[in-house]
């Protein structure tokens, strides 16, 4: 039960990261930038002490008397993961929602959900599952090839990204509303894939917060299970580092392309601008305020990481249909995306499979 639970979150949460972008596909007369950083604001700065103040009771003092070397750790991974997190962006912008999402996420998967099992290899912690827990239990190994069996998808999705590419080529179609560039895109997507891991990798090394508040909980609440909300106080840190990397690059931005009248021109929904800003924004932050619910039902392990990417990818490979980023293209290419996003579903089925033989 507490696996189904916990497959259940993910899915809120990864129904909440492939939708955020939607929101900004109405914003109308402001550049990228403009529009990212306000967001930005709400996903970063706005929202998650909100969050934290309503489910965690103290959780400023939690933060204060947390050891400086571990609170810098947690900000130095949410500065890389912000990298991450704004080539993200881009790589949507170039790629679709689609395609952008399943190249990003998918890198993201792979090294999210391994990189601290073989951490944990070599600086054993209790409760924490080694890469050779992984490998040498049947639930492990479970997990492994649903990890596998989501790359095979995430490879189809890629190849259907390359075939688009070649139809759109081919009958000379032009969407100014996606700006499909595959070159510069898959650049910026690579880089994105490899620094959104560093979020996992922020939420171990501040994992002492989470775990103060929900010794703190459990106290007042015997007998009740893990915290779901445990998370909520490590996120106010990791966020804040995304924050500064975006912040820094989008004002950059504003500056070099002349875009800071976004914020007051008049001559733009200036006030459905923000709403729909702040909505994207606040539904991003909801990701990982469901993630942060799965991972105390499942753990911090493989299992959730890959389950949150692949809940993403489904969703936003569903998105990028209903969007009709991938109208016409051959049969052929329909099919390869189809195709992808079924064999991640089928991927999804498997760690969950894995997760219920540990449980």
């Amino acid at each position: 039960m507490q696996a189904l639970l916990g497959v259940i979150f993910h899915f809120i949460g990864g129904f909440a990261s492939g939708s955020f972008y939607i929101p900004y596909k109405r914003v109308r007369g402001w550049a990228w930038e403009s529009y990212w950083i306000v967001g930005g604001l709400f996903s970063w700065f706005i929202v998650p002490p909100l969050a934290a103040y309503l489910t965690i009771p103290g959780y400023t003092e939690i933060i204060a008397h947390t050891n400086g070397g571990i609170l810098f750790l947690t900000y130095f991974f949410g500065v890389l993961w912000g990298i991450g997190g704004l080539t993200y962006g881009l790589g949507v912008r170039y790629l679709g929602v689609s395609l952008g999402s399943s190249i990003i996420l998918g890198l993201s998967s792979v090294l999210g959900a391994l990189i601290p099992s073989i951490f944990y290899q070599f600086n054993p912690k209790p409760g924490k599952d080694s890469i050779s827990d992984l490998f040498t239990n049947t639930w492990g190994q479970t997990v492994l090839f649903g990890l596998l069996v989501c790359v095979i998808g995430i490879i189809l999705c890629g190849k259907a990204g390359t075939m688009k590419d070649a139809d759109r080529r081919k009958s000379g179609f032009v969407d100014d509303k996606t700006e499909f560039k595959i070159g510069l895109g898959l650049i910026v997507s690579i880089i994105s894939g490899v620094l959104s891991a560093c979020f996992a990798f922020g939420i171990d090394a501040g994992k002492v917060m989470a775990e103060e508040a929900n010794e703190v909980w459990k106290a007042a609440n015997p007998g009740q299970g893990e915290f779901l909300f445990q998370n909520n106080v490590t996120y106010v840190v990791i966020l804040l580092g995304g924050l500064t990397t975006n912040f820094i690059w989008c004002m950059i931005l504003n500056a070099r392309n002349k875009t800071f009248g976004d914020y007051t021109n008049s001559e733009t929904p200036l006030l459905k601008n923000y709403i729909f800003s702040a909505l994207a924004g606040t539904t991003w932050f909801l990701q990982f305020f469901f993630y942060g619910m799965g991972e105390s039902k499942l753990g911090n392990g493989a299992s959730s990481w890959i389950l949150h990417m692949a809940f993403i990818i489904i969703i936003a490979n569903s998105w990028g249909l209903i969007l009709n980023e991938w109208k016409n293209v051959s049969k052929k290419t329909f099919t390869t995306i189809l195709a992808g996003i079924l064999v991640i579903i089928l991927s999804v089925l498997i760690v969950g499979y894995g997760n219920y033989l540990k449980e």
